[in-house]
């Protein structure tokens, strides 16, 4: 997507976004951008740096979640010749390569807890180890952050270092979802649909229809600003007439009537069957024996339909995990 598109929009809450980053791209202090995928993390990350004063020097961006974990320490610091098996020649690490400008650290929440460990150590006094070095190379990095992840709870359940956490989060910019970006669907579905309708030599753009507009308002877009282009160039490249208004939209490219049944079923999964209840008896001398044993009697029924997958269980008789376990514990029913 050209860069641009993510910084159009016209709503308020875009536009503190927007300002948040201007303001906070003057200091040389970390900052962490949280936002849903397809939000525009990486452009807010661009916009801090190009708008700092480090702004003539590099802008080095690493996807932490791209490498798998063995080499993400080998990566972020660089490695000394024969530090490790293929280790051919000595290699400087993303930090060296920043050294002067900016890091961004996308998808911060996938590293490790030994990389987290020694990314702190360079957040706090700026010194970098390669892999198999003994000396430390001091560096001079502000470093950018950008998530998904709820980063607090990660720190609350010990999967993500609170000190680091404290360290990266100078300033947190929270991008907005584009379901609350009001007006913003239209204003961008506007702009790819005349860039896509110029690359089909279309004359004109006849923009979309009102129903159509609607459509794309309703939608939640768990793709956000990503997925919406995707959407208006499929409409545009499926529309036979350039000389009215868009009027059909596709949101699931997957969607056919010829698509395979196994992947319709793992698509659409039949819902289970609620367990038929059992009839009361006609006279009943002790109500709450009579109740306990005719919810015990369907429990160990749907237990047996469901083969004993207690989750399963539990969602075909509309409880939730935790209370299924309770009902099984009350009738001591086999609980594993």
């Amino acid at each position: 997507m050209e860069k641009a598109a993510y910084f159009i929009g016209q709503s308020l809450a875009f536009l503190d976004a927007v300002e948040q980053a201007s303001r906070a791209a003057e200091l040389n202090r970390p900052v962490l951008i949280v936002g849903e995928r397809g939000t525009g993390k990486e452009l807010i990350a661009e916009r801090l740096h190009r708008l700092s004063p480090r702004w003539g020097e590099p802008l080095i961006i690493m996807n932490c979640a791209a490498l798998p974990e063995t080499l993400i320490e080998a990566e972020l610091f660089g490695h000394e010749q024969g530090a490790f098996t293929g280790a051919a020649r000595a290699r400087a690490g993303r930090f060296e390569e920043a050294d002067g400008g900016t890091l961004f650290l996308d998808e911060l929440g996938t590293l490790s807890m030994a990389a987290q460990e020694r990314l702190l150590r360079v957040v706090e006094y700026g010194e970098v180890t390669r892999i198999g070095a003994s000396r430390p190379k001091m560096v001079d990095v502000r470093i950018i952050a950008a998530t998904n992840d709820d980063l607090p709870l990660a720190a609350q359940t010990g999967r993500f270092r609170a000190d680091l956490l404290d360290r990266l989060s100078f300033e947190v910019i929270t991008l907005p979802p584009l379901r609350v970006r009001d007006g913003d669907v239209a204003v961008l579905a506007d702009h790819f649909g005349r860039r896509m309708a110029a690359e089909l030599g279309w004359e004109q753009w006849p923009g979309f229809a009102p129903a159509s507009i609607a459509e794309l308002d309703a939608h939640q877009w768990p793709g956000n600003v990503r997925e919406l282009r995707n959407v208006v160039e499929r409409a545009i490249y499926r529309w036979d007439d350039p000389a009215r208004p868009v009027s059909r939209i596709i949101f699931d490219p997957f969607a056919s009537p010829w698509k395979p049944a196994a992947l319709q079923m793992a698509a659409h999964p039949p819902e289970a069957q609620s367990p038929p209840a059992t009839p009361p008896p006609e006279q009943v001398s002790d109500l709450r024996a009579t109740v306990d044993a005719h919810e015990a009697a369907i429990v160990r029924a749907a237990l047996e339909r469901y083969r004993y997958n207690q989750r399963a269980t539990a969602k075909g008789l509309g409880l939730s995990y935790d209370q299924l376990r309770h009902c099984m514990k009350k009738h001591r029913l086999a609980v594993s």
